[in-house]
């Protein structure tokens, strides 16, 4: 079983508003990001949320998913991390960490970063363009209680670089692995890829 962590506890301070509700496409920004897991080979997934908790699982609350409340949100996203792998169910083999914020991933890349962790025999996946390392990485769930105890002041590039020879990287057609959303300009960018008729950044049906 593979699962997925969409982290979606943050406060949006520098958009001005809740930016995982916002519109996008047929749907919101956190609601892109969750269709597009949910047609992939994701098993279950798990949205770890904090700020706005009670919009957030409205918003989602048609979908196939459990929502994980983060108390610590304040405190950063690894605490959020955290949240998400306590919960993560004992026959999880592996977990995908997505960013909320990042609606311009695609089902392709998910199941293209689930394939080769299947096909090869490295514990972290990581897309990389252009030598950038973006989001989402899929770890190996034997590295859950490293992450529930360490990394404190790195997040999960501490990890990454506690493992190096244990790290694949999975070349991305994009540079959507780099593009989160934290001001006005970085929504207004994915609008206009999505009004562009990227076939990419279509909305796709929820199972």
């Amino acid at each position: 079983m593979i699962c997925a962590i969409v982290l979606a506890a943050g406060e949006s301070r520098r958009m001005g508003s809740q930016k995982l509700l916002l519109p996008f496409g047929a749907t919101t920004v956190i609601g892109r990001v969750v269709d597009q897991l949910l047609q992939s080979v994701i098993d279950k997934i798990f949205v770890v949320t904090g700020h706005n908790a009670g919009k957030i699982a409205e918003e989602l609350s048609a979908r196939a998913l459990t929502i994980v409340d983060n108390p610590d949100y304040p405190s950063g996203m690894l605490s959020s991390v955290r949240c998400g792998l306590r919960a993560l169910p004992r026959e999880c083999q592996a977990v995908m960490v997505a960013l909320g914020d990042q609606p311009s991933i695609t089902t392709n890349l998910i199941d293209d970063l689930v394939q080769a962790f299947n096909m090869n025999h490295k514990g972290i996946v990581v897309p990389v363009f252009q030598n950038r390392r973006g989001h989402p990485i899929l770890l190996s769930t034997r590295y859950r209680d490293e992450i529930l105890s360490q990394y404190d002041g790195a997040g999960l590039r501490g990890l990454l670089h506690a493992h190096p020879d244990d790290v694949l990287e999975l070349a991305a057609p994009a540079p959507s692995i780099l593009s989160d959303m934290d001001y006005p300009e970085d929504y207004q960018r994915e609008l206009e890829a999505l009004g562009n008729g990227d076939a990419s950044l279509r909305n796709k049906p929820v199972k």
